[in-house]
């Protein structure tokens, strides 16, 4: 399972169709689909499916109370920089509300004993595409830069992921607003 920030549709479509240009021809990447892109806040990996209702309200019970994140696309980022694995869309995160609202998730879920914090600090992404298993030395994913248009990150999503040879398939379990008070 994992909570994370949905993308609001325009906002999906629209780097949906910048990232499948990027990716264009590339047999080394899997792309993310479309419906499956999102913000990870906090990747509990396996868990009960008995403690659903009770993680999303842990999670939903913990938002800030300010306006949902303002998020807007920034670069693309190979991780790790050296044989990449993945390629990331980097996120300026609007005063850093979506850091915040991961702090208070993230904080609930240790409480309730489902999640351990990384040592490492919060980096708002999307992932765009996975390189495909034994593919090495890929190069990088080059092209005309990222919609700069900035998208509020509205909802608060617990999903259960399943692994597939073809690709993650995301169930979403719960959602919710993703902050009390929306942008006017």
């Amino acid at each position: 399972m994992f909570v994370a920030l949905d993308l609001p549709a325009g906002a999906r479509e629209e780097l949906a169709g910048w990232r499948d240009d990027l990716v264009e021809g590339r047999r080394d990447l899997r792309p993310v689909r479309a419906e499956a892109l999102h913000v990870t806040l906090v990747f509990l990996g396996w868990q009960d499916e008995a403690a659903a209702h009770a993680i999303a309200e842990a999670s939903f019970g913990a938002r800030p109370a300010a306006v949902a994140p303002l998020l807007t696309p920034s670069g693309v980022r190979a991780l790790p920089p050296r044989d990449p694995r993945l390629f990331a869309l980097d996120l300026e995160d609007e005063d850093g509300r979506a850091a915040a609202l991961q702090a208070a998730v993230s904080d609930a879920l240790e409480a309730g004993r489902w999640y351990t914090p990384e040592k490492r600090p919060f980096w708002a992404h999307i992932t765009l595409a996975r390189v495909k298993r034994g593919e090495r030395r890929v190069p990088p994913l080059e092209g005309r830069p990222p919609p700069a248009t900035p998208f509020t990150g509205a909802e608060l999503t617990l999903y259960r992921s399943t692994l597939r040879p073809q690709g993650a398939l995301y169930e979403r379990l719960a959602g919710a607003p993703a902050a009390s008070v929306q942008r006017q």
